[in-house]
């Protein structure tokens, strides 16, 4: 018999005060919980989960061999989305909200987001541009310049944080992942849920359960969807992995195993 799903590690006094002191400055929080391996079929069996419903997403991530922008805290993206287009984003991540200048918190194109998973939290600032999906697709292919996906309003974000001497055009192209997005209301929760499947080259496989709130109803919507979770069988336990994270480590090792 299997056993009762387990509850995640609580937050220490410390990062609930941090925590609260984050979620005043920010515009939303994001709920966030990855599902390992062995539990995505009856995950996905047990939200009664669709497939066929599901939009496909094309991700490719722009930076160093050397992941030089993931260590400064930064994240160049773009994709291609199945009957939407395209968008292409400059991330900091973490950041401050309070420390974050004016102008930029006024741009109608950014946006600061607490992402909250079990036994972690982490708050970012995200300048959204919507370049051709043709665009995109180009850039991969190398036919056309990185810089050309982002806005002169992101390329100056970038121009600011980015490692000096490292241009757009000096990124390289770690790519693409696949990736089925499905958004639900479970009726005995009420609210939209996002499960996304990210799918990487060599099968593995990392599905993310979400949901949105405002600010000053995280706790309670954390609650009342962990309870959902709960009640559906979904384990709360296992190891959180970032789907950025991997996508960027996975894609640089295969390019240092290719130049070997």
């Amino acid at each position: 018999m299997s056993s009762a799903p387990t509850a995640p590690p609580a937050f220490s006094n410390e990062e609930v005060v941090r925590l609260l002191e984050l979620l005043q400055g920010a515009d939303s929080v994001e709920l966030k919980l990855t599902v390992p391996e062995p539990h995505q079929r009856s995950t996905v069996a047990a939200l009664e989960l669709d497939p066929l419903e599901a939009q496909i997403r094309q991700v490719f991530f722009f930076d160093t061999p050397e992941l030089d922008l993931d260590a400064h805290g930064v994240v160049v993206r773009a994709r291609r989305i199945q009957g939407k287009g395209g968008d292409s984003i400059v991330k900091l991540r973490p950041v401050t909200p309070t420390d974050l200048p004016e102008d930029l918190r006024r741009s109608s194109a950014f946006r600061v987001e607490v992402d909250a998973l079990p036994g972690g939290f982490v708050c970012s600032g995200t300048l959204k541009g919507s370049p051709d999906p043709a665009d995109v697709r180009r850039v991969a292919d190398g036919t056309l310049p990185v810089r050309k996906l982002f806005s002169k309003e992101q390329r100056q974000l970038y121009a600011a944080h980015a490692p000096q001497g490292i241009g757009l055009d000096d990124l390289v192209v770690l790519g693409p992942i696949f990736v089925l997005k499905l958004r639900f209301v479970p009726p005995d929760l009420g609210r939209k849920v996002v499960a996304e499947m990210w799918i990487y080259p060599d099968g593995s496989r990392i599905l993310e359960l979400s949901t949105r709130s405002e600010t000053n109803e995280a706790f309670q919507v954390a609650a009342e969807t962990r309870a959902f979770l709960a009640r559906r069988g979904v384990d709360l336990s296992g190891e959180q992995e970032t789907k950025t994270r991997k996508a960027l480590e996975y894609f640089a090792r295969e390019r240092a195993e290719a130049k070997s």
